[in-house]
């Protein structure tokens, strides 16, 4: 079955139904569908007969679809057996690096944790041995439900034909150029990648990012330098290094809503772009246009270290570039003006009123500064001006808190206690990155039916306000459990948050006030290997 001849209403392996066509390019084209049997959105990609690539396509999506890191688009399932191929994977909704920037660039400590998120996913698909080879600010995807989202691992290099002998070395440099992005809202790379305004360069290579934008550390605009080879630093070469090197920066912890903190908008440099750049994506209520990348001449099969970027890369298995079920922002000055028709005349009697009452608060107001009837006490005095002479005590800092203990904790389903969790707890404090709390391996995700939830008890020095919990979860997966209280009882404590382990750090912050001396950090459900493991545990907070 060709693609010119799939409509909509199209039901493939008898359970999606294809409900609109996103794009079509290249001799595939993406669908928002619905799996007919689980009830929810996804995206399905097609394909023509004569897309040459059809078999890579889907054997690439298989083996994304093994990749456990939450933050890399999930594939579902992918099929070329029958007579139509199709790959289908998760519907994202969010808002797009790119749209984020359209307004201003990310205040810098959370462009830092943005792209540490997506530099671990990035490291994750490296250890599987999969690439992406053509990231861009479209591909990064902040979702409505508060989570970071990386499209096209695997599938958009097939899509667009992208090679490399260095493929660990290619992503860094897309990462690179997206945290500089990020930090500036100016991109570094092919203009077809992105509709941001093209960095300021110097013979082909672009300035800096602290001579771009002010408020830039030393320290991140040395990762970025490093990344795209501007200077003498030391390059980055494995996304790994790039994602340790962004863990030792400040980062500000992701607010749980689509749309990040963005800094104040940098003066556009007056550079000059060609008139055939697409200078912003259309604003449109529904489905604004995805750019693909357009198909390879025939007969190009080559090895590249350093291949162009794509105009969109849609040829993603998840949801479209510039669509997310979230509206782009109306453009400045696009606010709705009223009809003359549609203002009333005031009402002339209100406001006679409101004229009399504006007279008696003047006239009080002048007795008052006379000292009318107050004498000489101090009655007659105005509070507030009193209160603005009062040095206003400064607020308390969050620092990181003294933990004098941890200990291994468990709350049991049966009288089968989880030995090999007792054994080495203090390794989440030791400060070792070598060292591992881990717990024995079960037979499912819920412990076999041996314990309800397992992990480890931090005792605090003293009773303290906590403002954050970061923990190094170095497997994928599972749910992980952050309770603080006063009591070491698990059920006398306060949850503050639960999160899926990935592979690298998370951080946990309370919604409203909550003081302790104990944190408690435990699983609740297993990660895919079936054995919780966990690194260092940071506590932040004020005294008392």
């Amino acid at each position: 079955m060709s693609t010119s001849v799939i409509e909509p209403g199209t039901r493939l392996a008898g359970r999606y139904r294809l409900e609109e066509r996103i794009s079509d390019s290249g001799g595939s084209s993406l669908w928002k569908a619905i799996d007919e049997i689980l009830a929810r959105a996804v995206a399905v990609r097609t394909f023509d007969p004569e897309f040459p690539r059809v078999g890579e396509a889907v054997t690439s999506a298989r083996a994304a679809s093994r990749l456990t890191d939450p933050r890399v688009t999930q594939v579902f399932d992918a099929d070329d057996s029958g007579e139509s191929a199709y790959v289908v994977s998760e519907w994202v909704a969010g808002e797009t690096l790119e749209q984020m920037l359209a307004k201003a660039p990310l205040e810098p400590g959370r462009a830092a944790t943005l792209l540490y998120e997506a530099a671990e996913a990035i490291a994750a698909a490296h250890a599987a041995g999969l690439a992406h080879l053509c990231l861009s600010p479209r591909d990064l995807v902040w979702t409505t439900g508060g989570t970071v989202k990386l499209l096209g691992v695997a599938t958009d290099a097939v899509l667009g034909d992208r090679y490399s002998d260095d493929p660990a070395a290619e992503d860094v440099r897309g990462l690179g150029r997206m945290l500089y992005a990020a930090l500036t809202a100016h991109w570094p790379g092919d203009e077809a990648a992105s509709d941001l305004p093209a960095a300021p360069a110097s013979d082909d290579v672009p300035h800096a990012p602290r001579q771009v934008q002010a408020g830039i550390s030393h320290a991140v605009d040395a990762i970025v330098c490093r990344c795209l080879g501007i200077g003498a630093g030391e390059p980055l070469t494995e996304p790994a290094e790039l994602a340790k090197a962004l863990r030792g920066v400040p980062r500000t912890p992701l607010p749980l809503f689509a749309g990040l903190g963005t800094a104040a908008p940098p003066p556009r440099p007056a550079i000059p772009r060609p008139a055939s750049a697409a200078t912003a994506a259309p604003t449109q209520p529904h489905h604004p246009p995805v750019q693909e990348p357009p198909r390879p001449a025939q007969g190009r099969r080559a090895r590249r270290a350093q291949p162009q970027p794509q105009s969109a890369q849609s040829g993603q298995v998840p949801p479209p570039r510039g669509r997310y079920d979230t509206p782009p922002p109306a453009p400045p000055g696009d606010a709705t003006t009223v009809a003359p028709h549609a203002r009333r005349p005031a009402n002339r009697a209100l406001l006679g009123v409101a004229a009399a009452a504006l007279t008696v608060i003047v006239g009080l107001g002048a007795w008052a500064l006379s000292g009318g009837g107050s004498g000489d006490d101090d009655h007659g005095k105005n509070p507030q001006a009193d209160q603005s002479n009062k040095t206003t005590p400064p607020k308390p800092t969050a620092t990181k808190l003294t933990v004098q203990d941890a200990s291994a904790t468990q709350k049991p389903a049966g009288q089968h206690p989880d030995q090999a969790s007792m054994k080495n707890p203090g390794a989440v404090i030791d400060g070792d990155a070598g060292t591992v709390w881990e717990t024995q391996t079960y037979h499912s995700e819920q412990f076999g039916n041996l314990v309800s939830a397992v992990g480890v008890t931090l005792t605090m020095g003293a009773p303290a306000k906590v403002s954050a919990v970061k923990v190094d979860c170095p497997v994928s997966g599972g749910a992980l459990q952050v309770r603080v209280g006063t009591s070491r009882s698990p059920g006398a404590m306060k949850s503050i948050g639960e999160q899926p382990c990935g592979g690298g750090e998370l951080t946990f912050t309370p919604s409203q006030q909550v003081s302790g001396q104990y944190v408690l950090v435990w699983f609740t459900r297993l990660p895919g290997g079936l054995k919780g493991k966990l690194n260092q545990i940071t506590v932040t907070g004020t005294a008392g």
